[in-house]
């Protein structure tokens, strides 16, 4: 009769601890399978550097609002819109551009993240776009001076003014930077960009020497740009 509890306690107790086991590899396997979702929706922010140039240069005055909407896990449709007023000042001309401006493209996100970490380094692309006006403050001639460094050849005229509407250029722009998640839903970025003029409307009897959106022309047609944004993120999903 012993004997017989005997057996069944220890196959009780061997029933008990495979039991055991059992449910520790169940609550391992619950534990691997954790999927972190990513949220996808429209963050939306501003262009800090513009307010803060503003307050520091007299000669310019700018705003831009900053924007992008996640489409798969790495890439994300981003655009800038803004407007910008910028006094040049060169040798013998002094110009006003005013006007607004797009840029239109994408970023790719060639950053992994652990876990729910959602910051970014990215590489991108934008079209840019700009309509404006300029304005010819005052010229002065770099005029040859007449023998033995007497009256000039040419008469010295300055503070001439002249106006051009509706003057345009279009651009192409190669974006690199990063974006980090410094609060939830709050997007803290730096990047750089380098621009490549397409095609540029002039003014009658002068050049256009600053386009907003693509900053100083050249006669390379190649500028550069920086950007430091604080966007927020609106989530409609998670994926």
């Amino acid at each position: 009769m012993y004997k017989y509890f005997i057996n069944i306690f220890v196959l009780f107790v061997f029933v008990d601890g495979f039991s055991q086991e059992q449910q520790k590899d169940s609550v391992g396997t619950s534990k691997d399978s954790i999927v972190y979702k990513s949220p996808y929706g429209i963050r939306v922010g501003i262009d800090l550097s513009k307010p803060i140039l503003s307050s520091i240069k007299d000669s310019y005055t700018g705003l831009e609002i900053v924007g992008d909407y996640r489409i798969s896990k790495k890439f994300y449709i981003a655009a800038e819109v803004g407007f910008e007023e910028e006094t040049t000042q060169e040798d013998f001309t002094n110009s006003t551009s005013k006007g607004n401006y797009i840029r239109l493209g994408f970023n790719y996100n060639a950053y992994e993240n652990w876990l729910d970490m959602n910051n970014e380094i990215f590489a991108g692309y934008r079209y840019g776009f700009s309509i404006f006006d300029q304005t010819l403050n005052s010229y002065t001639p770099n005029v040859v001076r007449g023998e033995g460094n007497g009256i000039p050849y040419f008469p010295v005229i300055t503070n001439t003014t002249a106006s051009t509407t509706s003057l345009n250029t279009h651009w192409s722009e190669f974006v690199v930077g990063f974006k980090a998640e410094t609060f939830k839903n709050v997007f803290v970025s730096v990047s750089g960009s380098y621009k490549i003029l397409m095609s540029a409307k002039e003014p009658e009897n002068f050049q256009t020497l600053y386009s907003p959106g693509f900053n100083r022309v050249f006669e390379s047609g190649t500028g550069f740009g920086f950007n430091y944004t604080i966007s927020y993120l609106i989530p409609f999903t998670k994926r």
